[in-house]
């Protein structure tokens, strides 16, 4: 499946052809519940009738199939009493129906409806009634077999004619079709209206069932199903149950999100989110991958493989790098380019998959794209170390200046272990780019100063972020050690604080940017929106660097939040400050689910256990959360050296290995 939002003059702020609305009018999708299981999506509002407005419906591959799915019985709308998901792909509708001859208050038809993602309705019919009940059912269909990128900008055609199908409705335009069968057949089948019509007979306690398929004749490839994936079945228990709860929903949403990658079906990366980016976005396949690594190294190794395809060629200055969109970088800088983050992100996740017990053969293939992403770094960085960024102004950002620090140290790392030449080579050249970053990079001010978040033209630009999360983010090295940092200690311990401050930390996650920062909006993607992704970068540098009590207070945030969302995390939302009584606020267009922020609900509660595996030394340390933020807490079912691995950690914050590989010796 390809990306699915508006084409990307609207992305740049130009406006559309054929009047239709820029990114920036995205219909909200806060209020929906989203069933997912790609390349299937279901889009319903609450009370489960598919109406035909907005993005509701049925798609597949990023067409819609069924935008109208409305249910009568005898003559009456259900009353919606409930709407929920039950899994990343399922969600359930209960309805009741109070039929003319009904005596009193009490409704005696229930009407349960459990949709899938992958295109099935399952509608029930239970009766409480004390005498038999003779019922018309009856289903109006329709679509407009739309792609979700035209819905998305408000360019949806008008609902085609149906013709009768076989025991259902078939539709056709310009070369895309859609059929809908019901089991058992109608009686009736209107094509002038869309409407399957049954006439049932529900004796006193009984139930019937009506089982609608929507498919596509056109072959669709099939979803990565949970026994052929590439995650491991993890779980948690703990003093807390949401860690149950939160592990065990993200998990869900990453294999819902897991596609297989058109150029070789073999392997599978995880699309970006839904409903706008269900096709493959370099940087967040790669964060995503590599914070699901306890889970196993085989969502890392097919990414990087689907993305090693993608690398440009020489010769030239782009050779070796990744492409990528711009991206949106906040109010006070220029857009960034994904494919200049994904590059950086290349041996870094290579090196640290290889510490959780990447095979050998997997290295072996991906350490040449490493090799040439290197490349591109050094060709393309100043001669101070300092990487810019592509497009306008070329301004250098300090989060990329923390990505290409990692992929330098965790380069180094690779290639020296791996018996290839330039290891020492790039340790000289990351230690340039640290004197650079400390000189150049930190504003000293009276309240014991911030690192800027780049420079523009020359000109410092001093708005403090939650891209500041990344300079805490060094990446692992062998024997458990993490890597040097672009910070000296004085500075860490002034980030640590400011990212606990109240003008960061807004009660439910860090927001992207400071709520006393020029230009800043709690809803703005990069300019005051809680990003998951980076407040589970913030937590995990902050506990690596010893700062707990503020890794503690952004984890439990998000934990909050994460309960008001159902334990499905959006890619962000509103960064408003929390109050007594408040609840998170919704953003109403973020993706839901999103990889970055599914991954980063597993990464966040494994960071209690510290896990640093060295698989090719043959050892594993632990270094939890001395302070137990959360209680007791066990992980099952995690992934190291390719074997099963579970840790307990008490509620002193001792951490206890339960199952291991036999080979793996305890470090320290």
């Amino acid at each position: 499946m390809t990306l699915t939002a508006p084409p990307p003059a609207a992305a740049a702020g130009r406006p559309l052809k054929g009047g239709a609305r820029p990114t920036g009018e995205l219909p909200p999708v806060h209020a929906l519940l989203i069933c997912a299981d790609l390349p299937g999506l279901a889009l319903s509002p609450e009370h489960g009738q598919l109406t035909g407005h907005g993005l509701e419906g049925f798609y597949q591959s990023g067409r819609r199939l069924l935008s109208r799915c409305h249910l009568r019985i005898a003559g009456r709308e259900p009353v919606a009493v409930q709407g929920r998901l039950v899994s990343a792909g399922r969600a359930r509708f209960v309805g009741v129906v109070r039929t003319p001859g009904s005596a009193g208050p009490d409704p005696e038809i229930a009407v349960e409806r459990l949709r899938h993602a992958e295109g099935t309705e399952r509608i029930i019919l239970r009766s409480s009634a004390r005498h038999t009940m003779r019922l018309r059912v009856e289903i109006g269909l329709g679509t407009d077999l739309a792609e979700l990128g035209a819905v998305a900008a408000g360019r949806s055609g008008p609902q085609l004619p149906a013709s009768v199908h076989a025991s259902g409705m078939r539709w056709s335009a310009a070369g895309a079709q859609a059929v809908v069968t019901a089991d058992p057949p109608p009686e009736d089948a209107i094509a002038s209206a869309g409407l399957l019509r049954w006439e049932i007979e529900l004796l006193p306690g009984a139930s019937r069932v009506i089982e609608l398929r929507i498919r596509t004749d056109r072959g669709a490839r099939p979803p990565v199903k949970t026994g052929t994936g590439p995650l491991s079945e993890a779980t948690a228990e703990g003093d807390d149950p949401r860690v149950r709860e939160l592990l065990r929903t993200s998990v869900g949403d990453l294999r819902a999100l897991l596609m297989r990658d058109p150029r070789n079906p073999a392997d599978v990366y995880l699309a970006a989110g839904v409903p706008w980016r269900c096709g493959l976005a370099p940087a967040e396949a790669l964060w995503a991958a590599r914070m699901t690594l306890p889970l196993g190294t085989r969502l890392a190794a097919s990414t990087l493989r689907a993305l090693a395809r993608t690398q440009l060629p020489g010769p030239g200055p782009d050779q070796g790098r990744l492409p990528g969109p711009l991206r949106d970088a906040g109010p006070h800088l220029p857009p960034s380019c994904t494919g200049v983050e994904a590059t950086l992100a290349f041996p870094v996740v290579l090196a640290e998959a290889r510490r959780w017990g990447l095979p050998e053969q997997d290295l072996e293939e991906l350490l040449p794209v490493a090799e040439r992403c290197l490349l591109w770094l050094r060709r393309a960085a100043d001669h101070d170390g300092c990487l810019r960024e592509r497009g306008p102004d070329r301004p250098r950002r300090s989060e990329t200046q923390a990505h290409a620090h990692r992929a330098a140290v965790l380069g180094a790392d690779l290639l020296a272990e791996c018996g290839r030449p330039g290891a020492e080579g790039w340790r000289e050249w990351a230690a340039v780019l640290r004197r650079t970053f400390r000189e150049t990079f930190w504003i000293d001010d009276p309240a014991g100063g911030r690192p800027a978040a780049g420079t523009v033209r020359g000109r410092l630009v001093p708005h403090l972020g939650g891209a500041v999360a990344h300079l805490l983010d060094t990446g692992l090295l062998g024997g458990g050690r993490l890597a040097p940092g672009l910070l000296d200690r004085a500075q860490t311990e002034q980030v640590a604080r400011l990212l606990g401050g109240p003008a960061m930390d807004s009660g439910w996650g860090l927001r992207s940017l400071g709520a006393k920062e020029t230009g800043h909006n709690p809803f703005g993607h990069r300019g005051g929106a809680v990003r998951v992704h980076e407040t589970a970068v913030a937590v995990t540098g902050l506990t690596a660097a010893g700062y707990e009590r503020e890794a503690a207070a952004l984890l439990r945030g998000v934990l909050d939040a994460a309960g008001a969302f159902g334990n499905r995390l959006p890619e962000m939302y509103s960064g408003e400050q929390r109050t007594t009584d408040s609840l998170p606020v919704p953003h109403p267009a973020a993706c839901r689910p999103a990889a970055v922020a599914a991954a980063a609900g597993v990464h966040l509660l494994t960071a209690l256990a510290g896990v640093r595996p060295d698989a090719p030394a043959g050892t594993v340390a632990l270094f939890p959360v001395r302070s137990a933020p959360l209680g007791a807490v066990q992980f099952s079912g995690l992934r190291v050296a390719g074997e099963p691995f579970a840790v307990r950690i008490n509620r002193l914050g001792v951490g206890m290995i339960e199952e291991a590989a036999g080979a793996l010796q305890l470090g320290v």
